[in-house]
């Protein structure tokens, strides 16, 4: 679809979720799905880790008219 464009972007194209959830969501998520009886460890966070995990993905909604059309949870439920 990018090819096909129109547009020569000059940076990468984020495809992702613009609606942010926690690590921690997606974790307690992933435990709730798979019945699982894991417990979740606490770490330290590297120094470099990013505070937000929210793409833009204004070129890609404008350009290539896409954006995500399945939430995170019912995601994980049909995998």
């Amino acid at each position: 679809r990018l090819m096909n464009a129109g547009v020569a972007p000059q940076h990468p194209v984020n495809l992702g979720n613009p609606v942010e959830f926690t690590v921690m969501e997606l974790a307690e998520l992933v435990i709730d799905y798979t019945n699982s009886r894991s417990r979740i460890v606490h770490r330290p966070l590297p120094v470099d880790d990013p505070r937000q995990r929210k793409p833009d993905i204004s070129f890609a909604r404008q350009h290539l008219g896409w954006e995500p059309k399945v939430a995170l949870s019912e995601g994980l439920a049909h995998t």
